[in-house]
């Protein structure tokens, strides 16, 4: 058991290290199946965000020396959707919570794509800061 833990564990690693290569088999699979070009990327997006997530983590752990970084990303979503959250209400006098949680898991997608482009550039160019 603990052999395919270990095996799960790689793939996530190299696929978050990697993360346009989810995306790419995610987008292709649908292109392939026939789903539209834009549910696709949707798809896509949403799946290579779990592996964004991971890796930004990782790298703002790594830079930082501390085990804060996924428990930070998650703060900013959660204060993400209590702001969201807070607008709807005003707006509307109620609120979507499925909107809400796509809608910051979309934005996370555009956030964690930025910091892992800063992050990894950071962690090439200056490799012994860590």
């Amino acid at each position: 058991m603990s052999g395919l833990w270990n095996a799960l564990t790689d793939v996530y690693m190299v696929l978050a290290a990697l993360p346009f290569i989810p995306f790419l088999i995610v987008y292709f699979t649908c292109a392939v199946k026939g789903m539209d070009k834009k549910k696709a990327i949707r798809l896509s997006m949403d799946v290579t965000n779990v592996f964004l997530i991971g890796i930004v983590a990782a790298l703002l752990s790594t830079l930082t020396g501390s085990s804060f970084g996924f428990f930070f990303i998650l703060l900013v979503m959660l204060i993400g959707a209590g702001l969201i959250g807070n607008a709807q209400n005003r707006l509307r006098g109620k609120i979507d919570p499925r909107k809400i949680f796509r809608a910051i898991w979309r934005l996370s997608f555009f956030a964690m794509a930025i910091l892992y482009l800063l992050l990894m550039s950071l962690k090439l160019i200056l490799p012994s800061s860590s």
